[in-house]
């Protein structure tokens, strides 16, 4: 059993961009779900689309390359089981100097810095992405 699924579906996007991989398989769910929809929102990945199976489903992603290299050139957790990170909306940190990605958690759903600081919402710290 996994403690942390969020860091396990980041590891394996990781590892399938160092391998340069065409696609990754995760186990399903609404959180990872809403990562993956954000992720292609934000241009770091190509699509994604859930696989039915008799379990929970399979998250596909297919991963994106800008010639030959990795668009995701690193994503890193922020908020681990041992210790959540929450973020104010003027607190959000912009990651790579606003050329990565942050991802929260928040009242309004699961959202990128960008519309945090539009919405002015604030909420837990999942991960960067750059």
């Amino acid at each position: 059993m996994l403690t942390d699924p969020i860091a396990d579906m980041l590891t394996r996007i990781r590892n399938a961009a160092r391998i340069k991989a065409e696609k990754v398989d995760i186990p399903a769910s609404k959180l990872k779900l809403e990562i993956a929809k954000i992720l292609k929102e934000e241009g770091f990945i190509r699509a994604y689309k859930v696989i039915k199976d008799r379990r929970q489903g399979i998250l596909r992603v297919n991963l994106k390359y800008a010639e030959g290299e990795p668009v995701i050139t690193g994503i890193q957790k922020v908020s681990k089981p041992g210790r959540r990170v929450y973020v104010g909306s003027q607190e959000i940190p912009r990651v790579m100097g606003g050329v990565g990605l942050a991802i929260l958690t928040t009242p309004k759903g699961v959202l990128s810095d960008k519309v945090c600081r539009r919405e002015n919402v604030g909420g837990e710290l999942l991960c960067h992405v750059w």
